[in-house]
């Protein structure tokens, strides 16, 4: 089985960068899509980025193209969320999440391993 742990997340200003890791434990993680979520207060949780089991495709909700990349390395077992030019908006506990099949997946039914969340607060 794969178990996800998030890090990186923390209070930072408007127009900052954080860079969220999610490290992964278990033998088949390099098999696997991986994928950020992102749940604000009062709202539901939603899709910000994916990525392909070898990390050569990735796809973007549109709050976050141009903004946030995706990457991952297979080697270290580990998926990272690097993200620039934060906007209060970006507030949220976000989620690492990994599916069974090895493309891109933004639904959140598709998902079966999902990390603890992890906090980030961008004050204006």
């Amino acid at each position: 089985q794969v178990q996800l742990v998030e890090s990186g997340g923390g209070l930072v200003q408007a127009g900052g960068s954080l860079r969220l890791s999610c490290a992964a434990s278990g033998r088949i993680f390099s098999s696997r899509g991986m994928g950020w979520f992102r749940q604000a207060p009062g709202q539901t949780r939603e899709f910000v980025a994916a990525t392909t089991s070898s990390g050569g495709r990735t796809h973007y909700a549109d709050s976050a193209l141009g903004r946030f990349t995706i990457s991952r390395d297979n080697a270290k077992n580990t998926v990272l969320l690097q993200m620039n030019s934060l906007k209060p908006e970006d507030t949220a506990v976000y989620y690492c999440a990994a599916h069974p099949g090895s493309g891109i997946a933004v639904s959140q039914g598709t998902y079966d391993r999902w990390g603890q969340g992890i906090q980030v607060t961008v004050s204006s």
